[in-house]
């Protein structure tokens, strides 16, 4: 393969190959936003007197706060599975990380399904929660800069922002099977029997999603760029200092570009839902019903977003999805308040557009960000930093506004100043659409 065949889009490929890649970059994406919702979901209405129990009974605001902040444990791992997997990947391959990091995120998720609660063994239960939490975060900091670039690197001629947008829809997708699976598990069981013992169902099931992706993964050849890179024995023997001696810039602007779509993210994953049943009272099976259908409006408008910024660019369809949310946040939480349940999920869907377009292009971007042999970290890392200072305490930060503010708008305009920071970082960034992805490219060039 010749650096001009990867640059032309990765060469021809069959369409076989092309749906084996896509699955394979979608089912690992799905399965490590599935581990993650069904805790952020859970930590909203029911971890805390599971795990926290002393707390939840002297003080449930300070118990729901510091349930959230568990939320963002996870993330400050992220960096170093970021380093680990991207610097193995980088040297390695993608294929293997994939795999490996599949496989860690399955089982941590599997284990908390199996935790005692703090009434069987009092302290050791928030603090093997914790540990098992770390691990979930350390091994997805490397699930999505893989799966990202197995995507584009295998993309055809200009469709990198439509393959890229597969990884990316594997958060609604997530997102579906945790709040639908949560849905039913509170409408067919009392609720004496999901605090006892419903609640595990989801994080066991788990295992079975483990299985299924780990056979597709299986059958995903290596992306063609780093077979290029293996070929011309090109690689560096240390990645990660390459990055950061050349690329530290690439990395701080991706890390910008997440945050504001990040922390929106996070406010539908986890905060309105506790928003919605504790606050407004609200009834929690009509509100996981309708988080469950504006997850679909997050889906189709992700792949819109992929597929527009292959016409139009990254910059512009970014900038379009932020300011989209910058325009909707104080109206949708006028929406909210009205604890109308149509309200409720129209507002939630509304924001799922400016959530997919500032989303959907997000895997093709920062692929064309970096050079090949240092692609991998580089994305990784600027990932886990944008979703340690964007998504990872959220729904904490937004709690604590409302409670101190007694004013939901509040929380609104922190999501707009997030909005404004990352607008500026792809304004930083420019255009990459068209950028040739190959060993001998420069990261800057254009085709």
């Amino acid at each position: 393969m010749t650096a001009s065949t990867v640059d032309s889009e990765a060469g021809p490929s069959t369409r076989q190959e092309e749906r084996r890649v896509l699955a394979g970059t979608l089912v690992g994406t799905t399965i490590e936003w599935y581990d993650f919702f069904i805790f952020a979901q859970l930590t909203a209405t029911l971890l805390s007197p599971l795990f926290l129990t002393p707390l939840q009974q002297s003080s449930p605001g300070l118990a729901q706060i510091l349930s959230f902040a568990l939320i963002g444990i996870s993330f400050l791992f992220r960096p170093l599975g970021a380093i680990v997997a991207g610097h193995l990947g980088d040297r390695l391959g993608r294929k293997s990380m994939l795999v490996f990091t599949l496989v860690t995120m399955g089982a941590a998720t599997a284990l908390i399904g199996m935790l005692p609660t703090y009434a069987t063994i009092g302290a050791w239960a928030p603090i093997l929660l914790i540990t098992l939490r770390v691990i979930q975060g350390f091994s997805a900091g490397g699930e999505w800069g893989g799966a990202a670039l197995m995507a584009v690197e295998h993309a055809p001629k200009g469709k990198r922002g439509f393959f890229g947008a597969y990884p990316q829809i594997g958060v609604p997708i997530g997102m579906i099977l945790a709040t639908g699976l949560l849905y039913f598990l509170n409408t067919s069981m009392s609720r004496e029997d999901f605090a006892s013992w419903g609640w595990r169902v989801p994080f066991l099931l788990s295992v079975l999603l483990i299985v299924v992706g780990y056979l597709i993964r299986r059958a995903v050849d290596e992306s063609p760029v780093f077979k290029e890179l293996a070929q011309r024995k090109a690689e560096s023997k240390a990645p990660l200092g390459e990055l950061f001696r050349h690329n530290t810039k690439e990395v701080v602007f991706s890390a910008l570009i997440f945050i504001g779509n990040n922390a929106a993210g996070y406010l539908l994953i986890a905060f309105f839902i506790s928003y919605a049943t504790k606050t407004l009272k609200m009834e929690t099976p009509q509100v996981l019903l309708a988080t469950t259908l504006a997850s679909f409006g997050w889906l189709i408008f992700t792949l819109f977003g992929g597929w527009l910024s292959d016409k139009i660019g990254r910059a512009k369809t970014f900038l379009t999805g932020y300011a989209i949310i910058f325009v909707w946040m104080i109206p949708m939480f006028a929406l909210i308040d009205t604890a109308n349940i149509w309200l409720y999920g129209l507002a939630l869907f509304v924001l799922t557009i400016g959530l997919g377009l500032s989303y959907g292009p997000m895997s093709a971007m920062y692929a064309e960000m970096f050079p090949a042999n240092v692609r991998y970290s580089g994305i990784s890392i600027g990932y886990a930093l944008g979703a340690i200072l964007g998504g990872a305490f959220a729904a904490t930060i937004a709690e604590s506004l409302l409670q101190s503010t007694k004013w939901s708008g509040s929380v609104g305009i922190y999501i707009m100043v997030l909005c404004v920071i990352s607008s500026v970082g792809v304004l930083l960034a420019k255009e990459t659409k068209g950028r040739p992805l190959g060993v001998n490219a420069p990261a800057s060039a254009a085709q």
